[in-house]
């Protein structure tokens, strides 16, 4: 059995590998065969790995959030911070999913999101309005950049994965609208 194995940085996408697996005498290419030149899909690859680290790091903030919340309106803020860290958790394993149908490994440890996510982890605090500040800012942020990776996807002939962006576009300009209105 061969692997196929990333070594996923900002500056390249390195194949180790083909993937195959070898069973009844057959050898099957499971490298993904679905309209992608493998340079479409190694950037494609990079680019949902980018994204899956701005969502774990986004989805590490709620949660914080969540946990350390005070004040008198706690639980209205306690469970906002809930719908918001458990749609995030969807928005993260679909983001996974995604990878893996275009023929890659989804990254899965927070040395690796921390060190490709533009998000910052942040210092924690309890203070609401610096929360959702600090919240704002990151959904806004990803808006934008979801939108760069959407116009760049379309580059490499992945409607699939420009349709998905989209998708996790209209979430995070739907919790941006929510939080600013709590804002203002």
């Amino acid at each position: 059995m061969y692997i196929r194995i990333l070594y996923l940085s900002i500056e390249q996408v390195t194949i180790i590998d083909e993937f195959y697996i070898i069973g009844n005498g057959k050898i099957f290419n499971m490298k993904a065969n679905i309209g992608l030149s493998d340079v479409n899909s190694q950037a494609v690859g990079l680019l949902l790995n980018g994204l899956l680290a701005d969502e774990q790091v986004l989805y590490h903030k709620v949660r914080n959030y969540h946990w350390n919340v005070t004040g008198t309106n706690m639980i209205e803020l306690h469970k906002f911070y809930e719908e918001q860290y458990n749609e995030l958790a969807d928005v993260i394993d679909d983001t996974a999913e995604r990878i893996r149908k275009v023929g890659h490994f989804a990254m899965g440890r927070m040395e690796d999101y921390l060190k490709l996510a533009s998000l910052l982890e942040g210092e924690s605090t309890s203070e609401r309005v610096q929360q959702w500040t600090n919240l704002l800012n990151d959904h806004e942020t990803l808006v934008r950049e979801i939108k760069q990776k959407i116009s760049t996807t379309e580059g490499y002939n992945d409607p699939g994965t420009v349709d998905f962006l989209t998708s996790v576009l209209k979430v995070h300009e739907k919790w941006a609208w929510m939080i600013r209105a709590y804002l203002s």
